[in-house]
């Protein structure tokens, strides 16, 4: 994941680089469309509700669009939420239980195994105009490779340790090709975007981490991608609610 958005996918994947040394995405909305934003948030955003109302205010009626200025508010503001367990365990909600055999996870040795399931619980739909989830990794669970429907996705981690895996877009009947893999640390915010690339996260310990996502435009469909042969399959990505 990368702090802001890249104007091309080949600059981030070079070698992995932080967005914060690459050019941002230009601003095609016209001004007068634009969301009202706010110019100077707090420092630190106490509980769930204050976040989620700060984000309203933030992205308007447009979410996150294509502004770099408001993707930096909205990372600020994901960065700034200071809330305790007690504020935010309500939404941690975990429901164990075995993903379908064809999102196979490589367990290191050249063999695959079932990915097991991590929980997805929607903790705000922000107006249509994004969704607020929060998931909930069990001990070695990963995601499969996957894209993210052209939305933007923010990521803050609030417990644990998260690894992300980058890749580079395949061309047809190839494999995803890993460019890199590094940790999330807690209290970090990533980003991420088709733009940059397709991207897998894993819990590599053995206690549980939960994540906060922000995602704009809102999806339930993303694609997944098979890391031996490439082939792709349209999955769900809805939430608990």
């Amino acid at each position: 994941m990368q702090d802001f958005v890249p104007s091309t996918a080949s600059v981030a994947l070079q070698e992995c680089i932080p967005c914060t040394s690459a050019e941002p995405v230009q601003d095609t909305t016209p001004s007068t469309t634009r969301a009202t934003f706010v110019q100077d948030p707090r420092p630190s955003i106490h509980t769930m509700s204050d976040l989620i109302a700060q984000l309203n205010t933030c992205m308007g009626d447009t979410g996150l669009g294509t502004d770099p200025h408001t993707v930096r508010l909205v990372r600020q503001l994901m960065h700034s939420y200071t809330g305790t367990k007690s504020d935010w365990s309500q939404y941690a909600i975990y429901k164990p239980g075995t993903r379908s055999t064809r999102n196979l996870v490589d367990d290191g040795n050249g063999k695959y195994k079932p990915g097991t399931r991590y929980t997805r619980n929607l903790v705000d739909d922000g107006n249509g105009k994004y969704n607020l989830l929060m998931l909930v990794w069990g001990a070695d669970q990963e995601s499969p490779i996957h894209d993210h429907a052209n939305s933007h996705c923010m990521m803050r981690l609030l417990e644990g340790r998260l690894d992300e895996a980058l890749y580079k877009w395949p061309s047809k009947d190839e494999a995803p090709r890993l460019v890199c893999t590094r940790p999330l640390r807690e209290e970090s915010v990533a980003y991420m975007h088709d733009r940059i690339g397709l991207h897998r996260i894993s819990n590599p310990e053995a206690h549980r981490a939960v994540s906060l996502h922000l995602y704009s435009p809102p999806y339930d469909m993303c694609k997944t991608f098979d890391a031996r042969t490439g082939h792709v399959e349209a999955s769900s990505c809805t939430a608990e609610r």
